[in-house]
């Protein structure tokens, strides 16, 4: 009998009565075949790991049917496309939402039941696609969800990494970074299309030539060439025939390996130009504290929005022949700035590969191109130096040169004489070296520009961007992020999905804004106590998983206080610290003191070259030691940070929250999507009015929401009258223990000064994310949310309508709108 056989469980003689497995028969049939002709196996001789692989193949074959109807009726339609670039793609686990979008859950289940098999030990051999780092990444996978769920024609492209994001393992309370080998033993989901590989250039130089017309122009020559191999990887819409792709491209060198070197022993230098070539897909974002870390991180960007813009031309070819019903076919949105390239790149491909004439491509361009911008934080707007540009892609910066001249006499226009407002939208900054500015190449570019909530979108017009907001009016727009209920509810939480079914119907797994029908349930004191015990449920889940991965107990029925999300001082984790040495010190003083016991919950990546960031990390643990293993606060108070933090632990975490923690120094939060995830869930949200937070607190209404901190206006007032940290410090007794505490040796007596550097950051520093400033207000808050949970059908009743009142908070009406308002993209269902 195989190691994940199971003795039949009542639960599965449930099962059988209902009649699910009757549904079973094909799907398990897929899956042994799988298993004898795929991986050749018997039964006797799989593994728990054997077992997934068949069972996602079987999978698979479900989506393959669809997926070849779905092209098949895009070719014949001859259809407008979107084409969605983003240099992540943040996936996670993908079996079980496939077998929800599929339409198989239940004949899986049933398949794998009658086989004897253990759902959730092979549920857990599937290892996290982790082809991204955060919010961006996870947000471009939920669209991919909802574009295939709204039947529209669209194709995701991006970068097959070999390493994802890093593995983080804590050592000592530090964060240790390993490599991601996601694809060690490859994935069930992907295809291989070699048939569709592109060479792309690099490095090299200009020369100006005569081509056979006599026509004098620059040409790209001596350049390295690069191989770009797409994998594709199926993305099944919900309820609908319609399965979409994702392409990633794989590096692969041009140049074989040198047999007589290595004949003649030399192995390294043998391989070296294939090893240099295949270096380009092989890490997601390699640290660019380097120049080598820059020039990667550069040619990645190329590499693959190259590859993607000459597959979106190849596939426009078959089918048309009139460069003027390009963009009446084509449609491509950048996500953020590191597709920015694209600009230049399809300027390029029309100019020196068609022969098209310079104002003609532009315009070809403009049309084309729509670009999202995700930060308010002006450093993270890629800007790359010229020499770097100039010896990795010389032909690009003559062609961004060459825009930034159509782009002067356009300010020359607008503001006459006006030399400081040409070097302000300059596409190039002057200093020493000189830098390439991509969001500026981007703006320019493209015909439309949004941001991903509403404040965001206004502060882009006002502070970010607010020269281009003049030149090009109407340019600039919003477009709330949303989530896609089918992964962050339907399958990461599906006892409280059964309830909400039970009481509404199914159709809100494809229309959110159905959840508003759970307002009338509010109140009901049987569906508080139904909904409050699967919360429970999963807090019991959470519990199991704190213990396994950290070694901590903790109670259930404590209030979880969760912090999920990127590690960044805007983030204010460190914040959230401030808060818990506060309560622990007050536990301290007052053992009985009446608050209810609480869970903090962290997890969180920082950046491996991100110093700040990675010792928030290690103080956080340095505090959750001693507190865990304090006695004198009778178990009131813990502290847990998960380790790896990725989409398949945040399924675990989201449905277990009590508290969600949304605290970032208004203006600087761009959005955010945990914040929905957690709301949708029956998380109360504790935040400050940025990004998404303002309209979440709309939603949900202000009663049902912890909102506290200064707002844009106030931290924009502070910093214009000057802000000085130490003044909140010295005016809080509270504060001013906290930060000293944390600054002592108390925490890290083996290491003497080791968490200084936080506490000054935070005084000398010069606090530039204003923990300081909000603490008082955030401490306030935290004791209405502690007075809150006590009263439990109070809090019951809150946690309903936060889940009721998250319709708007869908990737479906995202989408919508976009394809409506930007890509004038209709559906095209799939017969």
């Amino acid at each position: 009998m195989t190691t994940v056989a199971k003795k039949k469980t009542a639960k599965k003689a449930a099962t059988k009565k209902s009649g699910a497995n009757r549904n079973g028969n094909g799907m398990k049939k897929a899956i042994l075949e799988h298993l004898k002709y795929t991986l050749a196996h018997d039964p006797t001789t799989a593994t728990a790991h054997d077992w997934w692989i068949c069972v996602s193949l079987a999978v698979r074959d479900c989506m393959i049917d669809n997926m070849i109807r779905t092209q098949a009726t895009h070719h014949d339609q001859n259809v407008r496309r979107t084409y969605y670039l983003s240099m992540e793609y943040l996936m996670g686990r993908m079996l079980v939402n496939n077998m929800y979008n599929g339409g198989v859950y239940d004949e899986v289940r049933a398949a794998v039941d009658e086989l004897g098999l253990d759902w959730d030990v092979i549920r857990e051999e599937e290892v996290d696609m982790g082809l991204g780092n955060g919010g961006l990444g996870r947000l471009a996978a939920c669209f991919l969800d909802s574009l295939a769920t709204l039947d529209l024609p669209a194709i995701g492209y991006g970068i097959y990494y070999e390493f994802g994001i890093f593995k983080q393992e804590f050592v000592d309370g530090h964060q240790v970074e390993h490599p991601d080998n996601w694809t060690k033993f490859g994935t069930p989901w992907e295809i291989i299309r070699p048939e569709y590989t592109q060479t792309i250039p690099l490095y090299g130089r200009v020369e100006n030539v005569f081509d056979s017309n006599g026509n004098y122009r620059p040409e790209w020559v001596d350049t390295k060439t690069i191989h770009g191999v797409p994998f594709d990887i199926p993305i099944a819409g919900y309820d609908t025939r319609t399965v979409n792709f994702l392409r990633l491209w794989s590096s692969r060198s041009s140049e074989d390996f040198d047999l007589d070197q290595f004949n003649q022993g030399d192995y390294v230098e043998a391989v070296r130009e294939k090893a240099i070539g295949e270096t380009i897909s092989k890490v997601l974002y390699p640290n660019d504290k380097s120049e080598n870390g820059k020039e990667l991180r550069l040619v990645q960007q190329y590499f693959f929005v190259a590859c993607s813009l000459h597959d979106i031309i190849r596939r426009f070819h078959k089918l048309n022949g009139d460069w003027n019903d390009f963009p009446k076919k084509v449609a491509i949105q950048l996500n953020d700035t590191h597709p920015a390239i694209g600009v230049a790149e399809l300027m390029r491909i029309l100019i020196d590969e068609e022969g098209l004439e310079w104002h003609f491509a532009w315009e070809l361009v403009t049309k084309t191109f729509a670009y999202t911008n995700h930060t308010l934080l002006p450093e993270a707007l890629e800007k790359w130096s010229v020499p770097l540009f100039d010896r990795v892609l010389p032909r690009h910066l003559q062609i961004i040169y060459g825009i930034n001249e159509m782009l002067m006499p356009e300010v020359e226009a607008k503001w006459p004489d006006d030399d400081w407002m040409k070097r302000e939208i300059s596409l190039i900054e002057e200093g020493t070296p000189k830098m390439v500015r991509m969001a500026h190449l981007a703006v320019v570019g493209s015909h439309t520009v949004n941001g991903v909530a509403a404040i965001h979108s206004e502060l882009l017009k006002t502070r970010l961007f607010p020269n281009f907001n003049a030149l090009y009016p109407g340019k600039f727009t919003n477009k709330t992020n949303g989530i896609t209920p089918r992964r962050w509810l339907l399958a990461c939480n599906p006892e409280l999905s059964s309830l909400i079914t039970s009481e509404i119907g199914n159709t809100w797994a494809k229309d959110l804004n159905e959840l508003r029908k759970l307002e009338k349930l509010a109140d009901d004191k049987a569906f508080q106590k139904a909904y409050m015990e699967i919360k429970y449920n999963n807090k019991v889940k959470l519990a199991q998983t704190i213990k396994e991965e950290c070694g901590i107990e903790v109670d259930p029925s404590a209030l979880f206080d969760v912090q999920v999300k990127r590690l960044h001082e805007y983030k204010r984790q460190h914040l959230n610290l401030l808060y818990i040495l506060t309560l622990y010190r007050r536990l301290l003083r007052n053992p009985d003191l009446d608050v209810a016991p609480r869970v903090f919950v962290h997890g969180a990546k920082a950046a491996p070259g991100y110093h700040m960031a990675k010792l928030i990390i290690r103080a956080i643990n340095a505090v959750a030691e001693v507190i865990n293993n304090d006695e004198r606060i009778n178990g009131k108070l813990k502290v847990v940070f998960l380790p790896n933090y990725r989409v398949s632990l945040a399924s675990v975490i989201i449905p277990a929250a009590d508290l969600s923690e949304q605290i970032s120094t208004a203006g600087k939060e761009a959005s955010g999507t945990g914040n929905m995830k957690l709301a949708l869930n029956g998380a109360l949200t504790i935040g400050t009015l940025d990004g998404a937070n303002i309209e979440i607190k709309e939603e949900v209404g202000d009663d049902n929401i912890f909102i506290f901190g200064m707002t844009v206006e106030e931290v924009q007032k502070l910093d214009t009258e000057g802000y000085k940290p130490e003044d909140f410090y010295y005016a809080n007794e509270e504060l001013k223990a906290a930060l000293d505490w944390i600054g002592s040796n108390y925490f890290t007596p083996d290491n003497p000064g080791e968490l200084g550097d936080l506490r000054s950051s935070m005084l000398e520093g010069g606090d530039p994310f204003k923990a300081l400033a909000d603490y008082e207000a955030y401490c306030q808050c935290q004791d209405r949310v502690d007075a809150a949970f006590k009263d439990n059908e109070a809090w019951a009743r809150m946690a309903i309508l936060n889940t009721a009142r998250m319709g708007k908070f869908s990737t479906d009406r995202t989408i919508g709108q976009y394809a409506k308002e930007i890509w004038d993209l209709d559906p095209v269902p799939v017969k």
